[in-house]
């Protein structure tokens, strides 16, 4: 038996005997998403346990180095492990932009120091991030941002603002994106720092969406006192680090295209429209949707694993990630476009009981989004157009 199957055996062996069957089933609600941070609550205690026997094992971040928190599992061994929670239902013991952004985005970029001091903060969850990107003046043309950063001694003095932060009311720190050189070039002058958000100065207002709920914020900075110790990368060359970091971001957004979340399509369209004396759905139109459907989830799945091999022997195309980004994104809207449909006029209902809150209405609302945040579809087909299609320019 190889290194690998005997990997795999033990893997699922632990996992069998470790994951807590409440946590092997689909996800419901945002209630079922651990977060972290410093004031974080579990909403079980199935959720608690899963979590503190992943984190002991470095399995919230199975691939980072063991002395950051990490499992220091090799890419192949990683993705035996994906497989294996995979294949039964397991779910992500911690949710985090810390994981999916920020780490990848240290461990290329940041000082010995940066690293011992926030990644393994991050890998047992302990503290919560949000990003400091967009402005009001400065979305899809993000190396617009004006949010100043003024040198003062050993910090820096911060001013500006961002907007559509990803809960940063409830974050806290934030790797944000600041202007260290205004009279330099568009791209050059702009610096990546990390700083808390319990600093004196930081504000943070919620946005209410379309879909009654407000998981973005507008994020106020007033003087707020930084050390430049927690500038990330070259000062003035923060543009390569944000660049890097979204890579990531785009690749986690795409993840929302996946297989894997919640139920089977088929499975609640049947809930709402019945089957035949075949056991196939009523509603032939609906087959045919969700099958097609399932094909190109499939095909998703097979593209981002991939990219994932790719990524690991440092062979990915860097503009791949958008290509991913759109793709998922759009998939993801198609999905909820489906729910609605196998819904009918019960998909409707805003404040029921029995909809949970309008939990599917409000859900397909939010898919929305999807094709804006981190990077419209617009701007993600251009790339690919541009950088991996070699497309002549307008």
């Amino acid at each position: 038996m190889s290194d690998l199957e005997t990997f795999r055996r033990e893997t699922r062996a632990w996992l069998e005997a470790n994951c807590p069957p409440e946590m092997r089933r689909p996800m419901t609600s945002e209630n079922d998403t651990y977060w972290g941070g410093r004031n974080a609550k579990f909403s079980s205690e199935p959720q608690r346990v899963w979590f503190e026997r992943m984190r002991d094992r470095g399995w919230t971040v199975p691939d980072w180095p063991k002395e950051y928190g990490g499992g220091g599992l090799s890419p192949a061994e990683h993705k035996v492990l994906r497989e294996e929670m995979a294949a039964m239902g397991a779910r992500s013991p911690l949710s985090s932009f810390g994981i999916w952004m920020l780490g990848p985005a240290l461990l290329k970029y940041g000082t010995e120091a940066q690293k011992k001091e926030h990644l393994p903060k991050i890998a047992a969850g302990l503290i919560r991030w949000c990003q400091g990107y967009s402005e009001p003046n400065a979305g899809s043309d993000l190396a617009s941002l004006q949010t100043r950063a003024e040198s003062d001694g050993d910090d820096y003095i911060i001013n500006g603002q961002k907007i559509w932060t990803s809960y940063a009311n409830y974050a806290d720190w934030i790797f944000c994106l600041v202007r260290t050189d205004p009279a330099a070039k568009k791209h050059d002058g702009i610096s990546f720092i990390l700083f808390d958000m319990a600093s004196k100065g930081v504000s943070t207002k919620p946005i209410l969406l379309i879909s009654g709920y407000s998981p973005f914020c507008e994020t106020f900075f007033d003087n707020v006192r930084v050390p430049k110790s927690q500038v990330v990368g070259q000062v003035n060359r923060g543009w390569d680090v944000a660049k890097y970091l979204l890579q990531h971001e785009r690749a986690m957004i795409s993840g929302m295209g996946e297989r894997g979340v919640g139920r089977p399509l088929g499975q609640v369209a049947a809930d709402s429209v019945g089957t035949d004396e075949r056991g196939r759905l009523e509603d032939t139109m609906l087959r045919s949707q969700i099958s097609t459907f399932e094909v190109d989830e499939a095909a998703l799945a097979a593209a981002a694993e991939r990219a994932i091999d790719l990524a690991k022997a440092g062979q990915s195309h860097p503009a791949f990630s958008s290509a991913m980004k759109y793709y998922g994104t759009e998939l993801n809207k198609r999905r909820h476009e489906i729910l609605m449909s196998a819904g009918g006029i019960d998909a409707l209902e805003w404040e029921s009981e029995r909809s949970r809150g309008g939990a599917r209405p409000r859900a397909w609302l939010r898919t929305k989004a999807n094709s804006i945040e981190g990077g419209t579809s617009e701007v993600m087909l251009g790339i690919v157009a541009k950088r991996i299609l070699d497309l002549p320019g307008a």
